[in-house]
């Protein structure tokens, strides 16, 4: 095979004949018509949302704009450079043509996002230091939020260019971590990263690509066994495309990558424009506007049951019960007046929409911030080594977290598609790149119709898995690995030129992003 260059692998190489097909003008059509009542539905969603808002000044209008422009970017850059790796394979051997098959892994990642849960966009925001949380409508929620995005995309853009598989999550999360760290750094009084947290997605990040490699190799070896025709393990001939049955396989397993992939990696966009729409119109976005005034009888009979239950254990309330709560969400340590500051917290938020009349009149800023720490609270107490609730007093405390969770942690649908458009769209543009390495740099012997099933079989499983979890896993990382095991089991040899510089990609882009997003903080710090 013919060398390839590292910086422009797609001009080094001549392109298989699908990569060169073109798109026809039909489907092309459809596409923008699809494109232009997705982003209608969006504009208008967001118009209606915005319309009610009073504020005397432009500035919250820009800084939304510039921001969603900037995260549906990001969102864009992980579409052409995560969701190349699903139609790698059905690319390379002839199952669809190459235009075909972008569009319906398009498609099928617009799917996935829709009909995600949420869980992982939630997972990786609370990475972020809670006062940060807390802040997210001032300078330093801007600041957090500007240097998170840019980052991001900025290290998503050059390990594209240079045609690496690297993961979009990594970078997310390496630039969460550098915002935490450098804020840690510039407070005295300033909280750092969820370090409970950041290991359980940490270690996500890290077995998911060896379970990949394994799994792939475990699986082709078990296809060699199972299934006695022996055109599944050979390279396609030529532009011939496969049997029926392979081909229906092999699409099968894209759109299953592909939906997969939406709803896991979609959900970082989801939670980082929640952030900005909370920070810049906390009147329109604070609360979930789905809880109505008929829900709120329910809300306060939850809140009169938990405060009931925790005032068994209260001998008397903190001076200052919300910073003894905050110190509780930063450290994890229990005292004596912890359980008191929990207490008059929740008293405070059933006060406030008994008040009010209806969750929905409150002022969301204020009953958000209440909401969100005390939910943080409430979720530390769940875990093991906390104080000895009674299994009914857990039960009370568990129902009064789902609540401020069904008021806290939403998406509204048109966040969904607008994330989905970007996504799909990105897939759609810039796909060649990682397609080339994945499909011709990885081994040293043309990708066979087995290989290509098991490892994309064997990704779908695993981000699947990683999703009901709510654990952010790199589509990338592991159908790369994927790949690279069925090669190694397969016999043909692996180019490792190719697999030292994704290794290299993987090693590199937490510090980098770290540093990066730390360095974006700590400017725009200062210039806010």
């Amino acid at each position: 095979m013919a060398h390839i260059d590292a910086v422009n692998p797609v001009a080094a190489i001549p392109a298989p004949g699908p990569l060169a097909r073109p798109q026809g003008r039909l489907a092309t059509l459809a596409l923008l018509a699809v494109l232009s009542v997705g982003m209608g539905y969006v504009a208008v969603n967001l118009v209606g949302d915005l319309r009610g808002v009073d504020t005397h000044s432009v500035l919250p209008f820009v800084l939304l704009g510039v921001a969603l422009l900037i995260a549906l970017g990001f969102e864009f850059v992980n579409g052409f450079h995560d969701t190349a790796n699903a139609v790698a394979t059905v690319i390379y051997t002839h199952s669809l043509p190459a235009h075909a098959a972008v569009v319906w892994s398009g498609l099928c990642n617009f799917a996935g996002v829709l009909f995600s849960t949420g869980a992982v966009a939630f997972g990786i925001v609370s990475l972020l230091p809670v006062e940060l949380i807390l802040q997210v409508g001032n300078d330093v929620g801007f600041a957090m939020v500007f240097a998170l995005l840019i980052s991001a995309v900025l290290w998503n853009l050059g390990t594209w260019y240079l045609g690496l598989p690297s993961s979009s999550s990594h970078t997310l999360i390496g630039s969460i971590l550098g915002v935490g760290l450098m804020n840690q750094m510039m407070s005295v009084s300033g909280t750092g990263v969820d370090w409970a947290q950041a290991g359980k997605i940490g270690w996500s990040l890290v077995l998911s690509p060896v379970i990949g490699f394994a799994c792939a190799a475990l699986l082709l070896v078990l296809m060699r066994t199972l299934v006695k025709d022996k055109t599944l393990f050979t390279a396609p001939e030529g532009r011939k495309a496969p049997p029926a049955w392979i081909r229906g396989l092999l699409v099968l397993t894209c759109s299953g990558v592909s939906f997969a992939h939406g709803s896991n990696d979609g959900q970082k966009g989801m939670g980082l424009i929640m952030l900005i729409l909370i920070g810049t119109m906390p009147t329109a976005y604070g609360l979930n506007r789905a809880v109505t005034a008929a829900d709120t009888p329910a809300y306060l009979a939850t809140i009169d049951r938990a405060a009931d239950r925790l005032g068994h254990y209260v001998t008397g309330i903190p001076a200052d019960p919300r910073a003894v709560v905050e110190t509780y969400v930063r450290t994890g340590v229990v005292t004596p007046e912890t359980l008191g500051g929990l207490l008059d917290l929740t008293l405070s938020i059933g006060d406030q929409v008994r008040f009010s009349g209806a969750l929905s009149r409150v002022a969301p800023a204020r009953m958000r911030n209440d909401m969100y720490l005390s939910s943080e609270a409430l979720r530390r107490l769940q875990k093991p080594g906390g104080p000895a609730f009674s299994a009914d007093d857990k039960a009370a405390l568990k129902e009064l977290l789902g609540r401020y969770d069904h008021a806290t942690r939403f998406i509204p649908t048109w966040v969904k598609v607008g994330v989905a458009i970007a996504l799909g769209l990105g897939t759609m543009v810039g796909w060649k790149r990682i397609v080339v390495t994945v499909g011709e740099k990885i081994g040293k012997e043309h990708l066979t119709y087995g290989q290509g099933a098991s490892a994309e079989l064997v990704a779908m499983a695993t981000i699947g898995a990683a999703d009901a979890f709510g654990l952010p896993v790199s589509t990338t990382h592991v159908l790369s690995s994927g790949v690279a095991g069925t090669m190694a089991a397969n016999g043909s040899g692996l180019r490792w030129s190719t697999v030292r510089n994704m290794a290299m990609a993987w090693v590199l882009t937490l510090p980098a992003s770290i540093a990066l997003a730390g360095g974006l903080f700590w400017l725009f710090r200062q210039m806010f």
